[in-house]
């Protein structure tokens, strides 16, 4: 055979088994810009991102300078959603947040996407959209040309202003005065990097600017006096650490028959699960039309999942301190903070990785890559029973599905992982890592001075604080007809109980909105289940789903804190919610800057009955970290979450009838 021949030969033969590669399943996992739109649900593509920004600009008299702080697909109605069937035609919508920034005003937009028209347009009055990149730019230069900042940087020695980082937040708690003038605010806080990368080891204590945003000029500034910043340096890599432990010997996590999931467009399935995904710009990963099917009906359990909003007030009431109280997810949009992960990293080498479409502030459409995860992973026995008699050993190990997503924060990582048991069982775990939010001191050992917080290495104390997660989970328990049932464990009285020994379970129907403003009590191993109002199992009991919370916490500012009323979601660990598509957040839809009462309380205001209605379940978790030397420079991993376990949904164990490996 002649070397051209041969090259062809080749040429053909490796065609052919790029074919057959894709046909097996290599296309299944299609990037989310060539994602098929055959559903209600399926992902905004960027060719829409463009269609539904042609259609704004083109419909409204827009400014240069004009944002979209978010773009992303308007949720169809849910009816249509459930009533659909493939190859029907439905609703393509676009939803879009516009600000125009010299008029300093917030716009509501929703295109129709098939008619490429613009379907609503609104003023949403006295609100601030969630920040966007390329004002953190334009506020640090504001602050870096300020003269006043120039001087409290030259009285430390500096400069060199550009080895000065200037990080910016949402203004959290205003003045009176800033309230007044309804300006769009931030805050600058500084760090010295000089030559080390990791800045936070080095904050500029005391110095804050806050800045207007739509003026140009930072309103005011603050400093409270020269505090010295750690000459260590807390760069975190092999020059620094010096002489690294041994590497680990290989540790290899194999499929070699491929993995048990599927996924097609959006849709995944996996051991009798399925639901489908989206990645919101706000949001972050949302999952859909969560199913399970039981061997013989495929059986709805949630409609919509998803974070709803996180707070993390910090606990120092210094005026560069006290307004430190960051609303992660709709002041800096959760979804587009998501980071890039690598296979054996954050998630382990037998995953598949997933993009995501998003778009900037200037309504162009771009690809974050790898920002979804999805894997199996074994968690030890899933059932076992050791016969004595026969020496019979039953034993089945579990395994789970895990979808997740990593998120950077300024100086906190965050990961929300959703993760499907073999049982039926559905858990949610955060994971919280990163760098704890450094404040100077001129303290190199504990001090009494240093109240606020614990001193984390030379003058550097990590302030207490607390992050309180809150979950959005609209329930569909065998249909949208549901109930919630308080389950607290008592014991009887002496009276009828005269060993002591017995105790029962105390159910209670929540039939009301502001009943159903809930706390953990540990004492009486509280939980609650949302369960049919009319679907019942074999037992003749309602089927049902049971909020099953790990650790958590109380949420520690005071009754007349102003964070307890704008994080007033924090203040209880649950509350059940009559079904509304415009109540998806639970500190409002605006909490940057926004008004006391927002979310939850206006939710519940009219006191909806919670009988035999489509409900909607919030729950509430928090961490309290009083940070320790072990947080620094990078924190390891705090883990925290919660279940949804059956309680009589299955007739019986629903892992039962697993083979044995």
């Amino acid at each position: 055979m002649s070397i051209f021949k041969r090259q062809k030969w080749l040429l053909i033969n490796v065609s052919v088994i790029i074919i057959i590669l894709i046909s097996i399943g290599f296309m299944e996992f299609t990037s989310a810009a060539q994602q098929p739109i055959n559903h209600p649900l399926s992902l905004l593509t960027e060719a829409e991102i463009k269609t539904a920004v042609s259609v704004v600009k083109n419909d409204k008299k827009l400014a240069k300078t004009a944002a979209f702080p978010v773009i992303a697909l308007q949720e169809p109605d849910k009816n249509e959603v459930l009533k659909f069937t493939s190859g029907s035609t439905f609703q393509r919508q676009a939803f879009l947040v516009v600000y125009e920034q010299k008029e300093n005003k917030t716009y509501e937009a929703v295109v129709d996407l098939k008619n490429k028209t613009l379907s609503d347009w609104k003023q949403i009055p006295d609100v601030q959209p969630a920040m966007f990149l390329p004002e953190y730019e334009f506020a640090a230069q504001l602050v870096r040309a300020d003269p006043r900042w120039q001087e409290a940087m030259r009285k430390r020695g500096i400069t060199n202003f550009k080895q000065v980082i200037v990080s910016c937040w949402a203004p959290g708690i205003l003045s009176e005065e800033e309230k007044n003038t309804g300006n769009r605010l931030c805050r600058g806080l500084s760090y010295y990097k000089g030559n080390n990368w990791n800045y936070f080891g080095r904050p500029i204590e005391g110095v804050l600017a806050t800045v207007s945003l739509n003026t140009g000029k930072v309103s005011s500034f603050v400093d409270n006096g020269i505090v010295p910043f750690s000459k260590e340096n807390s760069d975190y890599d092999t020059k620094t650490l010096g002489k690294l432990r041994p590497a680990l010997k290989a540790f290899k996590i194999q499929q070699p028959n491929g993995a048990d999931f599927s996924i097609k467009g959006n849709e995944i399935s996996w051991q009798g699960w399925n639901f489908r995904y989206q990645m919101h710009p706000r949001d972050g990963l949302v999952l859909y039309l969560i199913t399970y099917n039981d061997g013989q009906n495929t059986r709805p359990i949630l409609y919509r999942a998803s974070l709803s909003e996180m707070v993390v007030p910090y606990g120092n009431p210094d005026s560069t301190w006290l307004f430190r109280n960051a609303f992660d997810v709709g002041e800096y949009n959760y979804g587009i903070q998501a980071t890039t992960m690598e296979l054996g990293k954050e998630v382990p080498e037998n995953s598949v990785l997933l993009d995501a479409v998003f778009a900037d502030d200037k309504g162009t459409s771009y690809m974050l890559p790898k920002v979804i995860g999805i894997y199996e992973k074994d968690n030890g026995i899933l059932w076992k029973h050791y016969e004595y008699n026969t020496k019979r050993n039953d034993v089945r190990r579990s395994r789970e599905l895990v979808v997740t997503t990593t998120t950077a924060l300024e100086n906190y990582d965050y990961g929300i992982s959703w993760i499907f048991h073999q049982d039926g069982t559905l858990e949610v775990q955060s994971d919280l890592t990163g760098i704890v939010l450094p404040q100077g001191t001129a303290s190199i050992k504990q001090s009494e001075k240093d109240a606020y917080g614990k001193l984390v290495a030379k003058n550097i104390v990590g302030v207490n604080h607390q992050h309180f997660f809150n979950f959005r989970l609209d329930m569909d328990v065998d249909g949208k007809a549901n109930e919630v049932m308080e389950m607290n464990v008592k014991p009887l009285p002496v009276a009828e109980n005269t060993l002591g020994n017995a105790f029962v379970v105390e159910e209670t129907p929540l039939t009301k909105e502001t009943t159903a403003v809930r706390d953990l009590d540990m004492k009486q191993s509280r939980e609650w289940m949302i369960m049919s109002a009319d679907k019942k199992n074999a037992l003749g009991a309602a089927t049902g789903y049971m909020l099953m919370p790990g650790s958590n916490a109380v949420f520690l500012p005071t009754e007349s804190a102003e964070i307890r009323s704008k994080a007033a979601f924090a203040t209880h660990h649950v509350w059940v919610t009559n079904y509304n598509p415009g109540e998806l957040y639970a500190a409002g839809n605006y909490p940057n800057q926004t008004k006391p009462g927002k979310g939850l309380p206006e939710y519940i205001s009219n006191d909806e009955s919670l009988m035999s209605k489509d409900i909607v379940l919030w729950y509430s978790m928090g961490v309290t970290h009083v940070p320790r030397p072990e947080d620094w420079p990078v924190m390891p991993t705090h883990r925290v979450g919660f279940k949804l376990v059956p309680r009589g949904f299955f007739n019986r164990n629903p892992a039962i009838n697993l083979p044995q490996q």
